[in-house]
């Protein structure tokens, strides 16, 4: 028996990355899922990979009200229910202050966190009326530690905690919880790329520092997800998460 036994999820951002990673292992834990994606044709190639009776994919921009509509549209057309949402599509900018257009700030706020906004505002109705169900927002340690030339992740990583909390106040008499998720560094590409615009930064001397001295892979965060999604969390909401391998439980020293 999987975890996630009769469960339907809409996982965002599901093309690459940790979306790609939570896709494959909620399907292995027995949900159906679809997968929602600006990149069709790497959606489409995740969706075809895990197999047309557990997985859908539809485009998916998370700034769009009616991709939202459609999307959880969709997912009820294809499953008949909606019981969890993954709100994982983000963005990264890194640039300081100073320097980084207003207009990167405003895109990366609109797809971090308006945009889980919008997904936890298109779920309330169905999941309500199906009895409740599971939202796990997936976040950072920008959402608890601000880094230099972040500003734009980190204050949407940030809003996403207060969002959270403010949702899991709201929803819980609808049998809704709302918990967030705040990953360290994963081995993915768009934390590969954020990492060769840094410059200054030993790398070498940041994993050393760690108690688990390296960067995690994508199914480490996704096993922390499903659990969240699943009924074994079921008394779990307004909570945050840390999958960072120690580094903000202390000095590294």
């Amino acid at each position: 028996m999987g975890r996630l036994d009769g469960k339907v999820a809409l996982i965002t951002g599901g093309a690459r990355g940790m979306g790609k990673a939570h896709a494959r292992h909620f399907a292995a834990e027995g949900a159906r899922v679809v997968i929602g994606d600006v990149l069709d044709d790497k959606g489409r190639a995740v969706a075809d990979g895990i197999g047309a009776d557990r997985c859908r994919f539809v485009h998916h921009d998370v700034t769009s009200e009616d991709d939202w509509a459609v999307a959880v549209d969709e997912t009820i057309d294809a499953y008949g229910r909606i019981d969890v949402l993954v709100n994982n599509a983000g963005i990264l900018r890194h640039a300081p202050v100073a320097a980084m257009d207003p207009a990167d700030f405003r895109q990366v706020v609109e797809v971090n966190l308006v945009g889980t906004w919008l997904g936890i505002r298109q779920v309330v109705p169905p999941m309500t009326a199906g009895g409740g169900g599971s939202i796990v927002n997936i976040s950072s340690i920008e959402g608890f530690a601000g880094a230099a030339g972040l500003s734009a992740y980190s204050a949407s990583k940030f809003g996403v905690r207060g969002l959270t909390r403010s949702a899991a106040q709201e929803l819980g008499p609808a049998g809704i919880r709302v918990n967030s998720v705040h990953p360290g560094g994963v081995m993915t590409s768009m934390a590969l790329a954020a990492a060769q615009t840094m410059t200054g930064v030993d790398g070498g001397g940041f994993l050393k520092s760690l108690p688990i001295a390296r960067f995690a892979e994508p199914v480490e965060i996704s096993r922390l997800v499903a659990f969240l999604a699943s009924d074994e969390a079921s008394y779990t909401t307004g909570a945050e998460f840390l999958a960072d391998g120690g580094l903000l439980s202390g000095p590294g020293y």
